[in-house]
């Protein structure tokens, strides 16, 4: 039987939605340690309204459709989630990141308006000659939370390097509020000043990526640590209800009071 909290297994087949998230990286301009990209959303959102988060989104049937039109050595949901990482940062942010070949500003402003249009990120890859790069994309973590307090998303989130990060970013009017590079030490000091809300997954990733000064030894490092799909639960311990995720999933920091967590 499920608690009040959780939801039956029965409640989690019905209520999932698959769902990508990517944590893009830049190096920073002033030679620190790397930057990521991070996205404010909107007020009005259902889920995570006024959070900030990294970009990502719903798994669409047409992302499925390609992902089994492709060549690749994955799994068919992690081939359809890594396509829509993909199509979500490029709709989210102007961003082209796991695609192969040339990408320029201008091109990459066209595609973003153009898949805006028509939804299609097949096409954006036929009309500019681009390519999926599965391999560009580096899972690092799987998180299915069940509460009855969220929506239920199986989020598969990944890592992808942007390099230079010499680029011009667009705000998605429609979901996003605003877009900003920091590092995860940055970010959670701004979450802890309260300048920004951060809810626990983010809050939980943005803590396991200051551990690594760069993408290199992040991905050294997703890559060393097997994927533990993360469904977090409540444990009582001395009198107070902690929010508690696996301590074998590669994360510094594996439990935070309920009474202050933000799961949404």
């Amino acid at each position: 039987m499920s608690s009040p909290d959780h939801l039956s297994d029965d409640e989690v087949r019905a209520l999932t939605r698959p769902a990508a998230t990517v944590v893009v990286f830049r190096r920073a301009p002033d030679g620190g340690p790397a930057q990521i990209l991070l996205v404010e959303r909107a007020g009005s959102m259902a889920f995570a309204g006024g959070a900030t988060v990294f970009p990502g989104g719903k798994v669409d049937q047409a992302d499925v459709e390609l992902a089994e039109r492709l060549s690749h050595d994955l799994e068919p949901a992690d081939a359809a989630a890594r396509i829509a990482g993909i199509r979500e940062t490029l709709e989210e942010t102007g961003l082209v990141v796991g695609v192969a070949g040339a990408v320029s500003v201008a091109a990459a402003r066209q595609a973003r308006s153009d898949l805006i249009g028509h939804g299609r990120l097949d096409q954006v890859l036929d009309d500019y000659g681009w390519s999926v790069d599965f391999n560009a994309l580096v899972p690092w973590a799987r998180w299915w939370p069940r509460h009855r307090e969220v929506r239920v998303f199986d989020t598969r989130f990944y890592l992808a390097n942007l390099g230079t990060g010499a680029v011009d970013l667009v705000v998605d009017a429609t979901e996003n509020r605003h877009l900003f590079w920091a590092t995860a030490a940055e970010a959670l000091a701004l979450a802890e000043e309260q300048r920004i809300k951060v809810i626990f997954p983010t809050r939980r990733n943005l803590e396991r990526l200051a551990l690594w000064p760069d993408f290199d030894s992040a991905r050294d490092h997703a890559q060393a640590t097997p994927i533990v799909t993360i469904s977090p639960v409540v444990a009582h311990r001395d009198g107070q209800a902690w929010l508690t995720i696996p301590s074998e999933a590669g994360y510094p920091v594996t439990e935070e009071l309920l009474s202050g967590a933000k799961r949404r």
